[in-house]
């Protein structure tokens, strides 16, 4: 695939114990990401956060938190994106989706790596 020059990325705010269909919310998102042959998502794990609640999710309380805030930054062209939000609205039910314009300068992958 071949991505370079202006793209979108979008960013997925959702909470680490949010699911869909019994499994992780976060790994379904990117499984379909995949499925669908969007250029690329990474799930980025946030130390705090709060959302439209206003609940405070953290890592400094004195246990293991188990809903700290992810987000997904996916990046690709704008009509792949767009082509892709209403599966994502669907799946999405507690959280943020947001939109920007990107320059994508470099995308490409290295030599296929074995063992």
């Amino acid at each position: 695939m071949r991505l370079q020059g202006e793209g979108r990325l979008l960013r997925i705010f959702i909470g680490e114990s949010d699911t869909w269909h019994g499994k992780p919310l976060y790994q379904a998102i990117v499984r379909r990401l995949r499925e669908e042959g969007i250029a690329g998502a990474t799930v980025i794990r946030a130390i705090e956060g709060y959302g439209a609640t206003s609940h405070l999710h953290t890592a400094r309380i004195l246990r293991l938190s188990e809903d700290l805030p992810l987000v997904i930054e996916v990046v690709d062209t704008e009509q792949h994106i767009q082509r892709v939000l209403p599966m994502l609205d669907e799946m999405v039910s507690d959280g943020m989706l947001t939109l920007e314009r990107v320059e994508v300068v470099t995308y490409r992958a290295g030599p296929e790596r074995t063992g």
